[in-house]
């Protein structure tokens, strides 16, 4: 019985079709036909729903509609387990996508008996798979992540909000409710009456009104509209605004898109300049010199020879006395 031991570097066999299993599945799932099969499949189904709300057209291709919806139950389950095979590698990645679990519960939760049985639930459910567009569509996906990081913001907003109209109800229903009781008359109509002033709506009528009662009817007025619509609106708006900038830097972050902005390359330090070493400065200037006196010695006998020199010119002072 022959029995090799697997090489230190091999990869155990079960293990290695995972990888390739993983890797063929993460090259389809990739691949840009798959995901705009997946985009189409969707708007067919949301194209089916809204078939079946006409009542004739739901009669009449009853069957047909049903088969289209089983079909595309089955397009979608084998998505989610190409999805599933490419990350056979490494599961736990799968589960932490977000958008992995949406697209699983909704699916799953069409083969559950209790969901099948109910037609409301069911159609809900199919709903729902509609929302799996933001899958394929970053920008919608980024709306998306902002408005759910901007509930923290949004619920503190309406406290603040709820607690604003009680105040001015309870002010508006002492003030105006023997004059005006349809609209002051009781704390839910007054509070229904300043949620519509909110937008504006009807604030002439209303101002109109409250100053026949008392002309600092003005100042309620005008303070409520100057915080609720204006203060309380802006503040909802910049926490909206932040919350967008903040799933934007997520997107980059986690799966950027060809449209962002490339990160740029870093800048490579400057290499410093060498510093001269004197001992081989001096070795070189040495050299240059031996090489000119080496050049000027070959050349000088030859020139010496072509040019003898003369005798000497007499001074001139000895020409002179002579």
């Amino acid at each position: 019985m022959n029995d090799h031991p697997a090489p230190t570097g091999a990869m155990p066999r079960p293990r290695a079709l995972r990888h390739a299993l993983a890797q063929r599945a993460r090259a389809l799932t990739e691949a840009r036909w798959f995901a705009l099969s997946v985009f189409a499949l969707i708007i067919a189904n949301a194209a089916l729903l809204g078939a079946e709300t006409y009542s004739g057209l739901a009669r009449d291709w009853r069957h047909w509609l049903h088969l289209a919806e089983h079909l595309c139950l089955v397009a979608f389950t084998v998505e989610i387990a190409v999805r599933a095979c490419a990350h056979a590698d490494r599961p736990r990645d799968f589960f932490r996508d977000p958008w992995n679990l949406f697209d699983m519960a909704v699916v799953a939760c069409a083969f559950l008996p209790l969901v099948r049985e109910n037609t409301t639930v069911l159609r809900l459910l199919r709903l729902a798979r509609v929302l799996r567009t933001a899958r394929f569509l970053p920008q919608l996906r980024i709306v998306i992540v902002a408005v759910a990081r901007s509930l923290p913001g949004t619920v503190s907003f309406l406290l603040v909000g709820a607690l604003l109209l009680y105040l001015y109800a309870m002010v508006g229903w002492v003030f105006f409710s023997e004059a005006n009781p349809g609209q002051y008359g009781s704390l839910g109509r007054a509070v229904l009456t300043l949620f519509l002033l909110m937008t504006l709506d009807g604030l002439g009528d209303a101002v109109h009104a409250g100053l026949e009662v008392s002309r600092w009817s003005i100042v309620y007025y005008a303070s409520y509209v100057l915080i609720a619509s204006f203060v309380l609106v802006n503040v909802l708006i910049g926490v909206v605004i932040n919350s967008l900038e903040e799933a934007r830097e997520l997107e980059r972050e986690h799966s950027p898109t060809p449209d962002a902005p490339s990160a740029p390359a870093p800048t490579p330090p400057p290499i410093p300049a060498p510093v001269p070493d004197p001992d081989v400065d001096l070795r070189t200037r040495i050299a240059i010199a031996r090489k000119a006196l080496d050049d000027l010695e070959a050349v000088l006998p030859p020139f010496l020879a072509a040019h003898p020199p003369g005798p000497a010119p007499a001074p001139a002072c000895d020409t002179a006395r002579s």
